[in-house]
């Protein structure tokens, strides 16, 4: 009974004391204090829990001093049950703040989650959470992913057009504009041609004898390093339909499984890796909110292709806090994911499920795969979703994705200040671009009076 009502969210009748009501009655003040059915309500790995450290601590009684009275005895059992409650709760609000839902958590016991709360990969988990926060266009992207049904015995919903004989005032609606390369808050920097948006580094070059040869240069490529700022313009309408605009049944989430294939080569290293991790993150809580199956492909270079399930079990809390440690290092083969996928959609198990890419476009499709991807649309209805975390869309990813999603502002989520990749790692594997492709545009020899 103890069990059960935990897992309801309150506490048994006060008869149920186990033979001792002073014992049970300072317990459960202990458990109504610290709300801890809040925590074991529809989990019955914490409900367990609970009962477990309770009996633990009512079976030590017997074990008190004989110079100890049994009432100090019970007040320093429910010390000691308090303060042990004290730690597991803020553990446990950990996994509640990196999950969003406690959901089913049957399969996490403290035992073997305890240890796994001290790893650097969950301390890596915890910060990717956070930035996860701050990508809330992200995270609708991935919940609208799917394409099975969510019900097909739900009866139809109610037309939301309004009754003609029941008019309705009209209501005043608020439009939002958003006005790019406006004066307006800075949200970071960007490369255009822009002039009167130019970093003053930018500008400096103008002047100088031979930096201006690669200002311009920058200036016909539209690469210069200029601020990136946007302004909101709100503006206020009546609307008489407003009325059946907010009647109108939300569009469902996407349902079925999920198909991840990660891209980890070097290129994403530094702030790409940051948002592409809170990508895995957020595909592992749109999975287990829904109860969708979710599989992680992720993949380097030729042959480094690694298959794991993700879901709230031991075993794939050990794969989120992998990938969570991992350092992204390698080529870019986009070729065998892609192809695992198929395949696991033509199986059983992912007949429904939808792939989603994650990458910074920097690839591209043989001739083969693209054909049998394509064939896989038609015959399964298959659809490919992309979140590109990169500055420019690529006719690989182009060709590949039926919906993208574009993180266009990645640097700013770089884990230090102005280094968008770590270590100072940079992927173009030229130091000069500009004099790969204007090779007059930057001269060897030295300034005269002439030039």
């Amino acid at each position: 009974m103890w069990h059960q009502a935990l897992q309801e969210g309150h506490l048994p009748a006060a008869d149920r004391d186990w033979g001792d009501p002073a014992a049970s009655v300072s317990l459960r003040t202990v458990i109504a204090e610290l709300r801890l059915c809040e925590l074991t309500q529809s989990s019955a790995a914490m409900a367990r829990q609970v009962l477990g450290v309770m009996l633990w601590h009512l079976d030590r009684l017997i074990d008190r001093p004989s110079s100890e009275s049994r009432q100090t005895a019970i007040e320093r059992m429910a010390q000691a049950f308090r303060a042990e409650w004290d730690t597991q709760r803020q553990d446990w609000e950990q996994v509640l703040a990196l999950f969003k839902s406690l959901g089913d958590l049957a399969n996490l016991r403290w035992d073997s989650l305890h240890g796994r709360l001290q790893s650097r990969g969950w301390r890596e988990a915890q910060r990717i959470g956070r930035l996860l926060d701050t990508l809330p266009e992200l995270a609708r992207f991935i919940d609208a992913i799917g394409r099975a049904s969510r019900r097909d015995d739900l009866p139809p919903a109610a037309d939301p057009r309004p009754r003609i004989d029941a008019p309705r005032p009209p209501v005043a609606v608020a439009i939002t504009t958003e006005l790019l390369d406006q004066p307006s808050e800075v949200r970071g920097v960007k490369r255009s041609g822009q002039l009167s948006r130019m970093l003053p580094s930018e500008a400096a070059m103008i002047r100088h004898p031979v930096l201006r040869r690669l200002w311009r240069a920058r200036f016909a490529e539209q690469q210069l390093l200029t601020y990136e700022d946007a302004a909101l313009l709100t503006q206020w309408q009546l609307r008489p339909d407003a009325h059946a605009l907010a009647a109108a049944p939300e569009a469902p989430l996407g349902q079925g499984p999920l198909l991840v294939c990660l891209d980890t080569s070097g290129s994403m290293r530094g702030a790409p890796e940051n948002v592409a991790k809170a990508c895995v993150l957020q595909a592992l809580r749109t999975g287990h909110a829904s109860g969708r199956a979710c599989r992680l492909l992720t993949f380097g270079g030729a042959g480094e292709l690694l298959e794991q399930e993700l879901a709230l079990t031991p075993e794939g809390l050990d794969h989120l806090l992998a990938v969570m440690d991992q350092s992204f290092d390698g080529g870019t083969d986009v070729q065998t994911p892609l192809e695992r996928a198929i395949a696991l959609v033509q199986d059983g198990a992912y007949a429904l499920a939808d792939i989603l890419i994650v990458s910074d476009g920097e690839f591209g499709v043989t001739p083969a795969t693209l054909a049998s991807l394509r064939r896989s649309k038609k015959a399964l209805g298959l659809r490919v979703h992309g979140v590109l975390i990169g500055d420019r869309e690529t006719i690989g990813l182009l060709e590949v994705c039926d919906q993208l999603h574009w993180v266009r502002a990645w640097r700013r989520y770089a884990t230090q200040a102005g280094q968008a990749y770590a270590d100072g790692f940079s992927p173009v594997h030229s130091r000069s671009l500009t004099a790969m492709y204007f090779p007059n545009a930057i001269r060897r020899d030295p300034p005269t009076e002439d030039n």
